[in-house]
């Protein structure tokens, strides 16, 4: 027997459409055969709040061992679980292809695919999902949707929080009145024929967040793109199904897999990558999607074709060099490694793109920052997101001034409020949404 393993972590498609995946008996087991050997080892003790609480239960039961944890009490590790992927990624020596096969984040997925089949999934959860039809009506009347949510509505947020689990605290993605499909739609940028670059073809998929609720993160990687001499299309067919991943619903991310695969494949058929402008929906596209749909062609070749947006741009600097015209970044600038771009296992590809800048004063910050989608804005779970994200928010409030960016962009707003909450007189750094748009400033493409 080997005492961890010095290989590659390797994943195993799920089996989300075999009976036995749903079989509570030999869910059981496998919970307690991997969360016995967790409790041996304890390495990722410091991660999230799941293995604390699991730790806890075993240290508290009565022979102090996991053999008298009371299997219901399972559930409260799954449910501080926010799939982030750095047990597996980074901490856990027992992960494929080792012989304890352990896979931490997808059994907690399991497990939530068994309880949303048996229980289903709460109205709420299911309601806040549906992120595109959510982004089409909250951008019919964008300000009357933002007051809405704004954590200063002392009228309506309470109400958010006792009717949506929505912690009254907790900044809410804003919406935008125009969609970045329908504003690319209406202007194309003129590519730049002199960049190095200049031949590259690429598909932007736009992501729910930069559609919808942050536009200028798209406009800002379509201009540096169209600078650097790529010529792109800007598409949407639906949600990565991302938000049905962590409740469970492992049969709509197939079906929204299938969907936007199918959509993409002409693109990719015509010799154009995939760029996808968000970490989390990048991770679905590259490598959740062929576990759920390992036999999909078109997803396969959606996977061998697309790059996260600082991805993409840091292969240009690479291979054919980015193009001249970049002005010096005179203020210094830290970057948190979101989760799910480390989970991408790329490097530091966020960090290598601000660097680009010349006398780009670059600060990385590679610590979760606590907050896990739609996990770190519920009731029970933003104050733990807080307390998770704390040495994020500590580190980037060191810097006094400049600017503080994540590729993650509700991370970013994550840490903003961790900042806020530290107190303190000294300025704090500018939140910036992505760091392409510095890149974009460098430019002079964007204010």
């Amino acid at each position: 027997m080997r005492e961890g393993s010095l290989e590659a972590p390797t994943r195993h498609p799920l089996a989300w459409q075999d009976p036995d995946f749903y079989d509570e008996a030999k869910l059981d087991a496998e919970m307690r055969r991997v969360f016995d050997i967790c409790h041996g080892c304890r390495r990722c003790f410091n991660l999230c709040d799941s293995f604390p609480r699991l730790f806890d239960l075993v240290d508290a039961a009565p022979s102090e061992e996991l053999d008298t944890v009371r299997s219901e009490d399972f559930k409260q590790v799954v449910d501080a679980c926010t799939l982030c992927d750095m047990c597996f990624m980074t901490k856990c020596p027992y992960v494929p292809p080792h012989n304890f096969n352990l896979d931490f984040p997808h059994l907690m997925l399991r497990y939530r695919a068994v309880e949303a089949k048996k229980r289903g999934i709460p109205l709420v959860d299911r309601e806040l999902a549906k992120t595109d039809r959510n982004g089409k009506l909250a951008s019919l009347a964008p300000a009357v949707a933002n007051w809405v949510s704004d954590t200063g509505n002392n009228l309506i947020r309470p109400l958010l929080e006792k009717h949506a689990d929505l912690h009254r605290d907790a900044a809410l993605p804003k919406y935008a009145g125009t969609s970045f499909a329908l504003h690319a739609h209406a202007n194309r940028p003129a590519v730049n024929e002199r960049a190095p670059a200049f031949g590259r073809r690429a598909v932007l998929y736009a992501t729910c967040f930069a559609n919808y609720n942050d536009p200028e993160i798209g406009k800002a990687a379509r201009a540096v793109l169209a600078q650097n001499g790529v010529a792109t299309e800007v598409v949407h067919p639906r949600c990565c199904g991302m938000p049905l991943l962590e409740q469970g619903d492992l049969a709509g991310v197939a079906r929204a897999a299938a969907e936007v695969a199918a959509a993409l494949d002409a693109w990719i058929a015509q010799g154009y990558d995939i760029i996808a402008l968000v970490p989390s929906c990048a991770l679905m596209l590259k490598f959740e999607w062929p576990l759920i749909l390992p036999k999909d062609p078109a997803v396969e070749r959606l996977a061998k074709s697309t790059f996260d947006l600082s991805e993409y741009l840091v292969d240009i600097a690479r291979k054919e060099g980015l193009a001249p015209g970049l002005a010096p970044m005179e203020q210094p600038v830290t970057i948190h490694i979101a989760c799910h771009s480390r989970a991408q296992n790329m490097g530091q590809k966020g960090a290598e793109l601000l660097r680009l800048i010349p006398r780009a004063q670059v600060t990385v910050v590679e610590r979760c920052s606590g907050h896990g989608g739609a996990w770190g804005f519920k009731k029970e779970h933003f104050e733990v997101a807080l307390k998770v994200g704390r040495p994020v928010a500590r580190q980037a409030a060191k810097q006094a001034g400049g600017y503080v960016t994540s590729e993650c962009p509700l991370a970013g707003v994550h840490i903003g409020q961790g900042m806020e909450k530290l107190g303190g007189e000294a300025p704090k750094p500018a939140l910036v949404a992505h760091p392409v748009q510095l890149l974009a400033r460098a430019y002079g493409l964007m204010e």
